[in-house]
């Protein structure tokens, strides 16, 4: 699945989709697009609207505002998308395209928050390589078992440590200490974020969409 391809698909269906779930995908594309044309050693940017992007498909508006935590929100959307994949298009992605992506973010220490609230004196250094060794065997043994729904939970929950070093000012811009895990990072959510798009333009009708949030308010 390609962009250009999506973009087609989304401009001869678009009449056919709720105007909240029409939002939500036009908003996606829109940073997936400017992402892509990124230029690839502007990776800080390309990560960041690669981001924005799938916040913009993911997060909604319920009674309470936000659906939980962040982490809560995109784990629950990500079981959907799984669930919703009927092609196991994101099995067949996530197995044969990039194995190779996925274990180097995994056994990547500074994209993992316990390492980060050691050294901010929040845990000690026992702890924070306790939680590492445990969640490495747990992601590697859900590789081993090809659990997809799992895999993605605890890349996605990297990605966003990795995210929040970025927007919070916790890098500097180009910085050479953390190109590999954004590159990492980038292939992963370039590969993905197309399929995931698709998946839930086949399924735009599913009620776990839900209303995005800012809609479009038009002056009276």
């Amino acid at each position: 699945m390609n962009i250009q391809t999506l973009q087609t698909h989304y401009q001869a269906h678009r009449q056919n989709y709720s105007e909240p779930f029409r939002l939500r995908i036009h908003r996606s594309l829109s940073w997936l697009d400017k992402a892509a044309r990124t230029a690839d050693e502007d990776l800080d940017n390309r990560f960041i609207m690669l981001w924005i992007a799938f916040n913009a498909a993911y997060a909604k508006e319920t009674a309470a505002g936000v659906l939980g935590s962040e982490r809560s929100g995109f784990r629950h959307f990500l079981q959907t998308l799984c669930r919703l994949d009927t092609e196991q298009q994101i099995y067949t992605l996530v197995w044969e395209s990039f194995p190779g992506n996925i274990r180097l973010l995994l056994d990547n220490r500074y994209i993992f928050q316990p390492f980060w609230d050691f050294h901010n004196g929040l845990i000690s250094e026992t702890a924070w390589q306790d939680d590492f060794a445990r969640a490495r065997q747990k992601a590697h043994k859900a590789l081993a078992a090809k659990d997809t729904d799992t895999v993605l939970a605890v890349v996605f929950d990297r990605l966003y440590t990795l995210r929040n070093q970025l927007i919070h000012g916790g890098a500097t811009c180009n910085s050479s200490v953390n190109r590999t895990q954004l590159k990492d990072g980038c292939a992963i959510l370039l590969r993905f974020m197309p399929l995931m798009l698709w998946i839930m333009q086949q399924n735009h009708q599913h009620p776990d969409w839900g209303q995005p949030f800012y809609p479009v308010v038009k002056d009276q």
